[in-house]
């Protein structure tokens, strides 16, 4: 049972920061370029079997950084107010077709870049090794 309750709290807390992220609309994803920091804004994300997935263009920059260097900080701010989330993390590429399919249903904004889940640039990424912070009205909230 105690195995139980801590992955309830797990799914609590990925739901708490992918919600955020949903109101948020708008994220900023921070890969590394070579030495510096490079930061694109993103808006389509995807909460799937407790893990966060995000996509892109394989022959946009941001792929080819994060397959140089997994490390990834995304960062969002609520509109009209000071909540903001940080999430630090790695983002590991995902091929499965069923997954991308999911993610095209979840964000059909996609379907005006990708044509099909087997859409020859179509990359896809999950976020592993994620630490989650949330500040709620100046409060520091760790959801992970």
């Amino acid at each position: 049972m105690v195995w139980c309750a801590r992955k309830e709290r797990e799914e609590a807390k990925m739901s708490r920061t992918y919600e955020f992220l949903q109101e948020c609309e708008t994220f900023f994803v921070a890969t590394i370029n070579k030495n510096a920091p490079a930061i694109r804004p993103f808006g389509a994300i995807m909460e799937f079997k407790e893990e966060l997935y995000f996509s892109t263009a394989n022959n946009k920059e941001v792929y080819s950084q994060l397959k140089n260097n997994q490390a990834i900080q995304i960062v969002a701010l609520k509109s009209g107010t000071r909540d903001w989330v940080r999430i630090n993390g790695k983002a590991v590429e995902v091929n499965d077709l069923d997954v991308k399919q999911k993610m095209l249903e979840t964000c059909p904004v996609l379907l005006k870049r990708f044509n099909s889940n087997d859409c020859e640039y179509f990359a896809m990424f999950k976020l592993t090794d994620m630490e989650s912070t949330l500040n709620s009205n100046g409060e520091i909230i760790n959801l992970t």
